[in-house]
């Protein structure tokens, strides 16, 4: 799909930060610990912001005690100093340290474990939508050696890779000879969903040969400098690298663009998250997650080069390929740079979908589109009956249509495409989840 976005953005505060947070008399103000992913620049650079959107000055971060470890520090007009710790060992130690209560705050490039929510139920409902916050949208790109002319792989093909099952260029269809690998370490949130996305549903564990990585900038220069090499990494950490079209199951070759991972309908997308204790008292892990969310927050997340959650208008290209009622919804609509989608085993919209509910009626009302200039389309999985699988469509549309009411807005149309035009396989949850969803379209 060629998708040309309109830069409409949608600048849009989900709340206000708090003013004149207190200055502790000793000890850093906040202390984060999890993803690299996060953690290496997006996280500091998001806790600058939150601190000169305080009013401090002289903000700078300076390294701290281990490796991929730093302290953001500023100074108030009163000459306190005010620092807040970033550590960036991989999304599971940012678990870890909340039970320990060495963090405040755990940044993910992961959804929290089941097994690591009972484990942190005395801190409270963590994926209530107060705790589980999304702050960007990820892809994890797939790498190889710019020399290197494969353009296009599917997710079977990648966990037979990184398995080592196929080791060689050759049984790709092209050359070079044996294939090695780059992976992140065990810590890593990245690794985490890789894991998810390609090689656990395949029941394929990674290669004892691959070559471990906890910096995301190393792996991707090692594998630019190897014409042998291939990695996995996430999107701002491409780097000197080339990235190559992913497909799975029967969806079209997606390359890791920004629209495509901003609606999550390429493969390898992830979301990117703050957790934040509802037991926590801690009022700089509360402003921190206000301000990420804000226009100015989103405004880093894409400086930071990862997909912010501003609302984009995009002309879709009609293809061939796709439903003719589809086809004629493209020729006269534009999509929003969002998809509406639902917890699972269950119609009721997840916590992203909550913040982005919020988003659209911004967008709407900031573009006089409230009165029958939106057209929802729904979509799910493969169900034995079509019809069965249209009507399931229609009713998720139905029940964001329920939530946009709520804030005047009056539909044009909402439209049921069943399991037409999948972005995912049918044959795993992930899979399923991801196809079950609900477009925007305005016109």
């Amino acid at each position: 799909m060629r998708l040309r976005v309109l830069f409409l953005l949608v600048l849009f505060p989900l709340s206000a930060v708090a003013a004149s947070l207190p200055v502790p008399d000793q000890g850093p103000a906040l202390r984060i610990q999890g993803s690299n992913t996060i953690g290496a620049a997006l996280g500091p650079a998001l806790v600058k912001g939150l601190l000169e959107h305080q009013g401090l000055q002289a903000v700078h971060s300076e390294p701290a005690q281990g490796a991929n470890e730093q302290r953001v520090v500023g100074k108030t007009r009163q000459g306190k100093i005010v620092s807040i710790e970033v550590a960036a060992h991989g999304s599971s130690t940012g678990f870890t340290a909340l039970k320990k209560s060495s963090a405040d705050l755990a940044a993910s490039s992961r959804p929290i474990k089941d097994s690591e929510l009972v484990d942190l139920e005395p801190l409270g409902d963590l994926k209530s939508p107060e705790a589980e916050q999304v702050i960007a949208i990820d892809g994890l790109a797939i790498i190889l050696n710019p020399q290197n002319p494969l353009t296009t792989l599917n997710t079977e093909q990648l966990a037979q890779i990184f398995n080592g099952e196929v080791s060689t260029w050759e049984a790709l269809g092209g050359a070079g000879g044996d294939i090695h690998l780059y992976a992140r370490d065990d810590q890593s949130g990245t690794y985490d969903t890789f894991k998810e996305l390609v090689l656990r549903l395949r029941g394929k564990p990674l290669a004892a040969t691959a070559k471990r990585f906890e910096s995301s900038e190393a792996l991707s220069d090692a594998v630019s400098q190897d014409p042998q090499g291939i990695g996995f990494i996430g999107l701002p950490y491409v780097r000197q690298a080339k990235a190559v079209a992913i497909v799975d199951g029967d969806s079209q070759p997606m390359l890791p663009l920004n629209s495509l991972i901003a609606t999550e309908d390429y493969p390898l997308s992830r979301r990117l998250f703050f957790y934040l204790p509802p037991s926590s008292h801690n009022p700089w892990a509360k402003a921190l997650v206000d301000f990420t969310q804000s226009s100015k927050g989103q405004a880093i997340v894409a400086a930071s080069g990862f997909i912010a959650q501003q609302v984009q208008a995009m002309a879709v290209e009609p293809r061939s390929s796709m439903p003719e009622d589809y086809q004629a919804i493209a020729r006269e609509a534009q999509r929003l740079t969002v998809n509406f989608r639902f917890e699972e085993g269950s119609a009721s919209l997840d916590n992203k979908a909550r913040q982005d509910l919020q988003r659209v009626v911004a967008y709407l009302k900031g573009h006089d589109k409230l009165d029958r200039q939106v057209t929802l389309v729904g979509f799910g999985d493969a169900k034995d009956d079509p019809q069965r699988a249209a009507l399931l469509s229609k009713l998720r549309g139905m029940a964001v249509r329920r939530e946009l009411v709520k804030s005047g807005v009056v539909l044009r149309d909402i439209r049921g495409f069943g399991a037409q035009m999948p972005v995912a396989a049918n044959t795993a949850d992930e899979g399923r989840i991801k196809n079950r969803r609900v477009e925007v379209w305005v016109y």
